[in-house]
This record gives structure tokens, sequence and C-alpha cells, in this order.
């Protein structure tokens, strides 16, 4: 392979995987905003430590990335100091490399005239461990790739007596493989200087300060290097930068399509898009082409024009930015939409970078109100003064959503506004795919109250609520499916008391945020699990490996069930929340954080309420539309709105309640079910027919293995445990040999035993 070739420094151009970078003349043309020269002050102090480890907490759109790298470029590359920057997605290594080159100029770097760097990662477009050599000065790889080889970095760091280790999205450095290379490098290097970048530091409410404080001891408080809690050089916050008016506020808004697609996509289908963030074609042509979600998109603009101002609309591809452009226009908004490149069917002729210019700065001169775009600004183009961002496209990426909803948040002393609305258009997908929503990514970040407004707070909150319920709502609207049992159960008590709101990574190095929504059903149960999850990982010997299995994933569930889960619970707990959480325990080694929906007026959501009001009054067909109109359209409270999303929705939980009222359903079962019918049944299928007796045989099984210390003890081995997560009831006399799920035949057997004795039969 040829010597690295020298990189240009033009901002669009793709950085190459590997060059050396010679340095600019002249000043950098972009001065730091006060926060990060503060950082950049508190750096200095603790780089007079030999050797430390530290986190640097900037907020979504704060300049995490450009903070550190003109921080180091002057104090570790100019000072002939390696560096290794470690982050887990493709995206966030190539813009490292871009914000190392862009600032290389002369004022930062006089000590040297040039360095070499390398990319690496399992990408097609990277260098792999195999080809980092020693001269490299500064190494940008993805976590997994040196997980796999960290004896590659043994050479590169050999002979070396300090380094510089910078962990981007730090609060991810608890996972396991962050944790083996940053003590590798230590081991191999003493004086590494360990900074974590991060715009949430904190995972978890009591225990956040855990496994961080662990990796992060050093920090600077009041001026002064400090080892108390979690090691923190510079913080600060959304509320802040807000404050400041450098960012703009962020205001969420949901708009319902009522389009479904995706029911006819196979498995593959769902893990490519799960995978690569890519729309199958067809899909994508089903969206482009939906003249009621078009429609629905340009009305929402042309209703709110003067609140959203300049918008910019992200489209699922270029035949969906062009109908948009036009649909726009002929509503009389001025529109227009950029391409990568395309090609006009007669002429054959292909857009140019110089026609995309032009359209981007008639958007600057304001000529255009709203901007469509594939992609393309997301990063890197400078438009401040957009003050909406229209998600028209869905994604499962949670760092294209941050770079889609910072396009809005340039705050007004950075020359923007003071708020930027950010609106979903929301799709059914039947729940198959886990998109992001872009409220999650203030939740995971700690967050979701920049806003001291209570009934912004409370907005918020109704909106997160209302997409975990829309299944549940359409499910009542669906003939085809029995809601009977979800009906009988008051409407108040289907409302989350909370969630768990987390982001974890998966095996392809893409964030997976995800919202575990808690009833009054399953609070008790959700809040027994996480503490015993700890045991629950010991039991299945998995407390090292930070990707489970799917099989390893399905028996830890299934034990969850039969431990936590066990009766009659409705709204019911799933089985893929369960999942979900143990995947994200599995690199952390913590449970998630709970958020509860305290300020969240309940009785304003009482449907049962409402239908009562109805009939009290007398109502009829048209006073009865009449008021639930006037409900609805509430300009002073708009929680059902928030809640339900879609008029339709409401309707339907009304006339149930109505229903309810009006010709009330005596919920008697007809049928006895007799024990001696369901004892030939494993304890599991049992639960499915009768939860309440599943569950009466397992307590009764450990209730006779206590020991007189109050223990449960293994009838096999005589393992003992002051809880259930390392038994599992056993059948005494096996079912396949004639044995019975009664009471005399169920006894508990630890997980070792259990296996052994399932192996003899």
């Amino acid at each position: 392979m040829d010597k690295a070739r020298e990189v240009s420094m033009i901002a669009e151009q793709e950085i190459a995987a590997f060059g050396t970078v010679t340095k600019k003349k002249g000043k950098n043309f972009r001065t730091p905003y006060k926060h990060q020269q503060n950082a950049m002050c508190n750096l200095d102090l603790i780089d007079d430590m030999p050797s430390y480890s530290t986190l640097v907490v900037l907020p979504t759109g704060g300049g995490k990335t450009y903070t550190a790298s003109m921080w180091l470029l002057r104090h570790a590359l100019n000072e002939h100091k390696k560096i290794l920057w470690i982050a887990h997605r493709q995206m966030l290594l190539e813009q490292a490399a871009e914000s190392f080159t862009k600032y290389a100029y002369d004022e930062v770097i006089p000590k040297i005239s040039s360095f070499d760097y390398r990319i690496v990662s399992g990408a097609t477009s990277h260098e792999r461990t195999n080809s980092i050599v020693p001269s490299d000065n500064l190494l940008i790889a993805s976590k997994d790739s040196l997980g796999r080889n960290m004896a590659a970095l043994d050479g590169w760091l050999h002979g070396e007596d300090e380094v510089y280790l910078i962990v981007d999205e730090a609060h991810h450095s608890t996972a396991k493989t962050y944790r083996r290379i940053i003590e590798h490098v230590q081991k191999m290097v003493p004086n590494t200087k360990v900074i974590g970048l991060t715009a949430t530091p904190f995972r978890t409410a009591e225990n956040e300060q855990g496994l961080l404080a662990k990796i992060y001891k050093d920090g600077i408080r009041d001026g002064q290097i400090s080892k108390n809690d979690i090691g923190i050089t510079y913080q600060i916050g959304l509320k802040d930068l807000i404050g400041r008016q450098i960012l703009a506020k962020p205001i969420f808004e949901s708009a319902y399509t009522d389009e479904s697609f995706g029911n006819e996509l196979g498995v593959d289908d769902w893990n490519h898009i799960n995978q690569l963030d890519i729309l199958p074609d067809d899909i994508a042509r089903q969206i482009a082409a939906s003249a009621a979600r078009n429609k629905l998109i340009v009305e929402t603009y042309k209703k709110n024009q003067q609140k959203y101002g300049q918008t910019l609309v992200f489209a699922v591809n270029v035949v969906h930015a062009i109908t948009l452009a036009k649909l726009f226009n002929h509503a009389g908004i001025p529109a227009d939409f950029i391409v990568s490149s395309v090609k006009d069917m007669t002429l054959g002729v292909t857009i140019s970078r110089e026609e995309n210019e032009r359209k981007i700065e008639d958007y600057r001169n304001g000529k255009l109100k709203v901007l469509v775009n594939v992609n393309i600004l997301t990063e890197g183009v400078d438009l401040p003064q957009t003050k909406t961002v229209f998600l028209a496209r869905p994604t499962v990426s949670t760092i294209l959503m941050t770079q889609m909803i910072g396009r809005a948040l340039r705050g007004q002393a950075a020359g923007g506004t003071s708020e930027a609305y950010i609106v979903s258009f929301i799709d059914d997908w039947s729940e198959h795919i886990a998109w992001v929503n872009p409220e999650s990514i203030f939740v995971t970040a700690g967050e979701v109250d920049f806003d001291d407004n209570p009934r912004q707070r409370r907005a918020n909150e109704l909106r997160m609520i209302a997409i975990s319920k829309i299944e549940e709502f359409a499910a009542m609207l669906d003939d085809s499916i029995d809601t009977t049992a979800l009906e009988k159960v008051s409407f108040e008590k289907r409302i989350p008391v909370g969630m768990y709101a987390f982001t974890y990574l998966e095996e392809n190095g893409m964030d997976h945020t995800y919202q575990v929504m808690v009833y009054d059903s399953t609070k008790d149960a959700y809040i027994a699990m996480m503490e015993e999850l700890p045991e629950l990982f010991s039991a299945f010997q998995v407390e090292d490996e930070e990707f489970l299995a799917d099989s390893t994933l399905r028996d830890m569930a299934e034990q969850c069930r039969s431990t936590f889960f066990l009766g009659d619970m409705i709204p019911p707990y799933e089985e893929d929340d369960v999942i979900q959480i143990l995947k994200y325990y599995a690199q952390y080694s913590e449970a998630p954080k709970f958020y509860t929906f305290d300020d969240i007026d309940r009785n304003k959501l009482d449907v049962a309420a409402i239908a009562r009001h109805i009939y009290d009054e007398d109502m009829g067909p048209r006073k009865k539309a009449e008021y639930v109109d006037s409900l609805w359209d509430s300009a002073e409270d708009d929680v059902l709105r928030l809640f339900f999303g879609k008029k339709l929705y409401f309707w339907r939980q009304l006339d149930i309640e109505l229903m309810k009222i009006t010709q009330p359903l005596i919920y008697e079962d007809n049928v006895i079910a007799h024990e001696k019918n369901l004892e030939d049944l494993p304890l599991h299928e049992i639960g499915k027919t009768n939860p309440d007796l599943e569950k009466r045989l397992r307590d009764g099984a450990f209730e006779k293995a206590k020991n007189q210390k109050g223990q449960y003890v293994c009838q096999k081995c005589g393992l003992t445990a002051a809880n259930r997560v390392p038994f599992q009831v056993d059948h005494i006399v096996p079912m396949n040999k004639g044995g019975k799920s009664t009471p005399d035949n169920l006894q508990i057997l630890c997980r070792s035993c259990n296996a052994r004795k399932s192996d003899k039969y």
C-alpha cells in the first residue's frame, strides 16, 4: 500500500481512512463559545497530573468533538503525544477525524508541520487493526475492533511514556468491552490520560456513580483537582445552554399519519432495517407515494407557518423529497429540495453541487420557507435560521436522530432561534421496529426536564406515553382482536405510572433506545426484578458477557416471568421489555433509570367520568358530538389530544365506557376450569389459561422448600438462597412418566440440578 495520502481540507470531502494532515496557515475561523473555553481551561488544570481519568460533559449540540479535538491538537499532537480515540459507531469515528483535520491550524499546532492519523473499524471504508503502525499519531478506532484484537495496540503503545485515551459517548464506557480496552491501555502505559466525552454521565438514579466513578476518578471542583464522587473536569447542562441562548429550547410535537407500513416484510427485511437503518425500496416508495401522508405534512406546516418559520424536512428518498417540495409550492409555500444527485428523466442531467448550494443560499436568504432533503443536511451545513425540523422519515439511529434535531437547536446567541420545533410524523409499523423517539434523546440524557414549565413537562410525558399506547387503542378498533380483559380494567389503571428509559449498544455498534412502560399492575414485579438482576446473571453464569445469545435471553426472560411476573396482570408485562432490560444490564451491570409520570393529572384523562357526565346530562348524538369536540379542541388543556393522538381513539374509549353504563355487561366465566384437567399441563401452559393457578402452584412449591431461616433450599444439592432467582420449580415425577402439575408433585431445584435431571429424561 502506498504511503498515506495527504488529506484535503474541503468540508464536504469524504474523510480518508488514513492520511497525513499538514497544518493550515492562518487562524482558526471558528471561535469557541465561553463554555468550550471554560472546558479547555479546566482540561489545562487537570493535565498537570501525570495520569488521570475524567469526564467532560457537554449536552447535545454543545460541541463535544470540537472542544476535545481543539484541545488535543494543542496539548497532545503538538507535543508529540499519541492519541487513541475510541467510539462505537463509524459515523462518530469519521466526525472525530474530520474535526482534527478541519481545525489543524498553525496557531494550534505551531511545533509540528503534520501528523498521521488512521481510522480503524469493521467498515469496508476503514482500516483493520493489523494495519496499525507505531508512526500513527492519532488512532481513531471502534471499540469492537479493538476489543477483538487488543494486542494490535501493543506495538503502537510500546515505549510510550504518556498517551491520551479519548472515549466518545463515554456514558457507554461502563460497557464491558470499553472497560477492558481502558484497562489494557493503562496497563501498557502507566501515564494514561483518559478523557470521556458525554452528554449524559448518569445512567441511573441512586447507583449512577457506580461503574462510571470507578473509571473516571479525577475531576475539577471550584478550580481544584478533586477525587470526590465521579470525576468531572467540566460540566454544563442543556438547560444552561438554553438559558444562555446558545441552544434553542426544543418543543416536541407529533402528527399521526394513520398510514400502516411493513406488514408484508419478512424477518430478513426487519433485520436489514434494524442493522443498516435503510428502508426497503418498495416500502420507501409506498411512503413517498402516500398522498394522505404527504398532504398531512404540508397541511401541518401550512396551519402553523408563523410558529414553525423556516423549516427543514427530512424525507425518505429522492422521489419523496421532490414530491413534498412540489406540494409545498402548490400550497403557496416557497420550497425546494436538495439531494446528493438525481437525473432528470427527460434530459438526463444530474443536479450539481452548485445547484444544491444555490438552493441552500435561497433558504439562508429567506426566499425559501421550506427545504426538503434526504440526509444531506444532517451535518456540515450551517443553517442557523432553521426554527423547525419535520421528521418525515423514521430512523433507528440515535446518532442520525440527534443530527436531524440538531439542525434546529442553534440558539439566538449563536445566530439561531429561541425555540425549536421538532415535529414527528408517526406511522403504524405494528411495533416491528423500535424507531427512535426524538424526545428519548433527551430522556436518556437525563435532560427531559430541560423546561421548568410543568405544562411542558407534562406534555412531554404524555406524548411519550401516547406513542406506546397507539397499538392498544388500535386493537380496540379491530373486531378480530379480543380486548375484553383489557376493557374490564378501569381506564385510569391503563395509564402508565412511569417508564424505564435507556440506551444500549447493539452488536452492530448502533445505539438502541428503548422505553418500558410500567403500570400499577406491573410496577412491583419490575422493582423486584431490578433488585435481583445481579443474582439472575450469576445464576446463568453470564456476568462477564456483554452480548447474550438469543437463546440465553429467552431462558432468562422465562426465569423472570416465572419468578416475578406471575398471576393475572392487566395491562400485562411484555416479554420483549424484559429482554431489552437484560440486554442493557449485560453491558452496564446496572439497572436502567425509572422515570415517574407524576406531573400528569389523571383526572383529566378519566374517560369514565366523561362518559358518566354525558349519560347524566342525557346528551343526544348531536349534543354529545359538540361536547366531545369542545373537550378535544380545548385550547386551554390539550391533555386528550396529546394522550390519544387521534380523536378516533378517544371516541372508541368513550363508547366503551358509555357501554358499561348503558348496557352493563356481567363479566362472568361460564366455564369452570377443573384443576384435574389443567394438572396434565406444564406450569407455563397452565399460566396461559389460569395465571392465578400457576402462581399458587409455584408459590406453594417455594413455601415448602423454606428452611428454618426462611431460605429456599434446592431439594437435590442443598443450595440455599434468600430469593427465588437461582431456582426452578420441578416435577418430582416427570410429566413424561405420568407426573402431574399438583402441589404434592412439585419441588424446587437449582438450575444446575434441574438441568442434570432433565438430561436423564
